[in-house]
């Protein structure tokens, strides 16, 4: 609990600040800093007493003589949950240096807890980032998922409880730069607080979480947290699907990244952070999986007379909002926030290009999957 290079750090920091010596003992006594660097390593016999009882003690020159290792002075437990972990002696006459006492103890104290608390942090961090990478790298075919169940379990977390992947890319540079890798793990860790939540950086800016799902929380509770991530930092976030396995996480952790991967491309006109969850963007992880090169012939012998107009992006997201309204022009109208009348003149229009009726299922397929293909590579 008490390093040797931490109270090297205090005792040399607080001998300088108060003009007078500065020791810290270990629980057995021995010296491990001291503005005095010659002390370090040696036996502070006062401090067995002390941390005994736990009460500060003072010493005059012809009381130390009579003690092993020990100079005039007083000597103050350092006192952690009730345990006394070391103490902090201050060397000087015990009428000159009494007045520093109580400040120095509670100050190394203070200090100490810091310490404690960083440690304990840093460690969860990298439990966090060492279950997060063995979900992202997991293959059945090279290890068994009841093996990395069995380690994430050993690190405090259980796979088996229903859990959906969430990825965030930082879109503010500034941001990344001013909080720093741990100040932003603790605000997402805020919005995603629950003890099995695992929240790890995966890279500088880009931040994992596998969040533990109760069973009566919808699916939408996630969408809302994520939006809080969003607004407080400025991000944006990809959510993948539920589940309670190893091979499910897996691939709830690779849908999450292909939402966010996708859902920037398809908003990247419009700006700040979104939320992009998998479920709407399953065509487009198709899409993107086929290749350009299968987009692009798609695009040419589907939609080659229309991709030559002007106006191709309004006929664009006419299709789209044509086949996703379930060929209603009440309601594709109302996507596209247009008249009516305005949809029947385009869909006259395309029908024309496209020689054949929007209402052909076959044949209006290819024709939204190539729009899609078209959307996906433009970016927009």
């Amino acid at each position: 609990m008490l390093s040797p290079s931490l109270a090297q750090e205090i005792a040399g920091d607080t001998s300088a600040v108060i003009g007078f010596n500065v020791l810290i003992t270990d629980d057995a006594g021995m010296v491990i800093g001291s503005g005095d660097s010659s002390r370090v390593g040696s036996f502070h016999e006062a401090s067995v007493e002390v941390m005994h009882t736990q009460e500060p003690a003072a010493h005059t020159a012809l009381q130390a003589q009579q003690l092993r290792g020990v100079r005039p002075g007083i000597t103050l437990p350092l006192v952690m949950d009730g345990r006394a972990v070391g103490t902090v002696g201050i060397t000087g006459t015990p009428r000159q240096v009494g007045r520093f006492g109580l400040l120095v103890k509670r100050q190394t104290e203070i200090l100490l807890r810091e310490s404690v608390m960083l440690r304990s942090r840093l460690l969860a961090e990298r439990a966090a980032e060492k279950v997060l990478a063995d979900i992202a790298s997991y293959d059945p075919q090279v290890i068994e998922g009841e093996f990395i169940t069995s380690r994430a379990a050993e690190l405090g977390f259980d796979l088996r409880v229903r859990r959906i992947a969430v990825a965030i890319e930082m879109t503010a540079p500034d941001t990344v730069r001013a909080l720093g890798r741990s100040e932003l793990l603790r605000t997402v860790g805020e919005v995603f607080a629950d003890p099995q939540d695992i929240v790890a950086s995966t890279a500088p800016g880009w931040i994992g979480v596998l969040h533990r799902l109760p069973e009566r929380r919808p699916v939408d509770s996630v969408t809302t947290a994520c939006r809080r991530v969003v607004d407080t930092l400025g991000a944006r976030v990809g959510i993948g699907e539920p589940t309670d396995s190893v091979d499910g996480l897996h691939d709830s952790y690779q849908d999450a990244r292909d939402a966010l991967r996708l859902g920037a491309r398809l908003n990247s006109g419009s700006g700040g952070g979104a939320v992009h969850p998998i479920g709407g963007l399953r065509v487009h992880q198709f899409l993107a999986a086929a290749g350009q090169p299968a987009r692009t012939r798609l695009r040419a012998r589907t939609a080659a007379a229309l991709h030559a107009q002007p106006d191709w992006p309004v006929i664009r997201a006419t299709v789209i909002a044509w086949y996703e309204s379930g060929f209603s022009l009440v309601r594709t109208a109302e996507a596209l926030h247009v008249h009516r009348n305005t949809i029947v003149y385009r869909m006259t229009k395309i029908e024309q290009l496209a020689s054949h009726s929007l209402r052909a299922q076959p044949t209006t397929t290819a024709l939204y999957l190539a729009c899609l293909a078209d959307q996906l590579d433009a970016g927009v």
